[in-house]
């Protein structure tokens, strides 16, 4: 291995500014946050068929040519991580579940008399955080670290007919890496602080089509992006050198695709389905440049994966509604190159919400769990990462929407 950083901690820090960019989501497929809005997420994500609010932006862009004149949304959504871990040996640890919070706000505006449409999203489809605290059964594999990825999301929709629309959008996204972790050295020295950011541009696709009165297919496509991590590390708590070592780490974003299918029996009942899958096995190596020029390939080794989900809407009268879903997500993580920062693994996640949409405003609130059963890791890379691994996730996301 060449030195990229310091003869003592090159490794050591690569390893870990890795786990970092490939992790800290912590709640299955991958490093992707796919809950994205209130509506969208009480109905377990199955909403690309549907997209009639606001976030149509990021669920299905072709979705906004349904609003008419300006709609503005605006909305948080909340995460507590749960993650618990038993070693062979009867190490243990557990992460802190302290809330995380990521904005959510979209606007469009349909022209009258226009067959186009126009939205603007703020939002962030990967990262958050994961923190074991200090005293760890594998402190050089996982500590404390974030990642955040926001995106710009500028989009155009066209409706080619009454029943068809298509959309395409720019999305201009930054991300932030930060990582604290040990290192192995004498106490002075044990911990590596690792801050960093970089920025990518790419694009998103939609389609909208309504065959027959009762049934709706969309397809939403994003596309993969890469961003140039540049930023400091320094060992705590003094920099020996006196200022730390830039840093440079490369990360691939992987493209997705989800195709929807509603079934609406009635104006009281919407059924829906969506398969989105996830092409993880885009994402193979990363490659980190210290200082020295010295450059290493890591493998994330990450496999493809699926996420099956399924939503019901039931209008109540007075512009009230409910719904509840259900998915299931593949673990797209192997055993091999498993972290403790991403304790990927089939999941099965709940959901229900409940809102209102009037002629001017409107709200909405959900709610969701995510329940693994266990994982169970042998064979890594890193001894000290092998065994089960415990997660119970939850989350709320809430928003408010106005019609000009």
């Amino acid at each position: 291995m060449n030195t990229t950083l310091r003869p003592l901690s090159s490794r050591l820090l690569a390893g870990g500014l890795l786990t970092i960019l490939s992790a800290p989501a912590a709640h299955a497929v991958g490093y992707r946050l796919p809950n994205q809005d209130p509506e969208g997420i009480a109905r377990g994500n199955a909403f690309a068929a549907t997209a009639d609010n606001p976030s149509a932006i990021y669920y299905n862009p072709a979705g906004i040519t349904q609003l008419e004149g300006a709609n503005f949304s605006v909305g948080v959504y909340a995460i507590s991580t749960d993650v618990n871990f038993h070693s062979p040996g009867g190490g243990s640890a557990s992460t802190e579940t302290a809330m995380q919070y990521v904005p959510q706000i979209y606007y469009t505006y349909s022209p009258a008399e226009s067959d186009f449409s126009f939205g603007l999203g703020v939002y962030a489809p990967y990262g958050l955080g994961i923190d074991y605290g200090r005293n760890t059964p594998f402190p050089t594999a996982a500590q404390d670290a974030e990642l955040a990825y926001v995106t710009v999301n500028p989009v155009i929709a066209w409706e080619i007919a009454p029943c068809f629309s298509i959309a395409a959008g720019i999305t201009l996204n930054r991300g932030d890496v930060r990582l604290e972790r040990r290192i192995g050295l004498v106490p002075k020295f044990d911990e590596f602080q690792v801050e960093g950011k970089g920025y990518a541009a790419g694009f998103n696709l939609g389609a909208l089509w309504q065959p027959a009165e009762k049934w709706s297919l969309g397809l939403n496509y994003r596309s993969p992006t890469e961003i140039d991590f540049e930023g400091r590390s320094i060992t705590a708590p003094v920099p020996p050198f006196g200022g730390g070592t830039p840093t440079e780490a490369s990360l691939h974003f992987p493209q997705y695709i989800v195709g929807g299918i509603s079934f609406r029996p009635t104006e009281d009942w919407n059924f829906e389905f969506n398969l989105d899958w996830t092409d993880w096995d885009q994402v193979n190596d990363s490659v980190f440049v210290g200082t020295f020029g010295g450059n290493q390939v890591f493998p994330f080794r990450y496999k493809s994966s699926f996420m099956y989900e399924f939503g019901v809407t039931r209008q109540l009268g007075g512009g009230y509604f409910v719904s509840t879903g259900y998915i299931y997500s593949e673990n797209s993580v192997p055993d091999e190159t498993f972290t403790p920062l991403n304790p990927d693994s089939d999941l099965h996640l709940g959901s229900v919400g409940f809102g209102y949409r009037g002629e001017k405003y409107g709200w909405a609130a959900g709610y969701h769990f995510a329940y693994n059963g266990g994982r169970t890791v042998t064979g890594n890379l890193n001894p000290t990462v092998n065994g089960e691994y415990e997660t119970f996730n939850q989350a709320v996301n809430m928003s408010v929407s106005y019609r000009f």
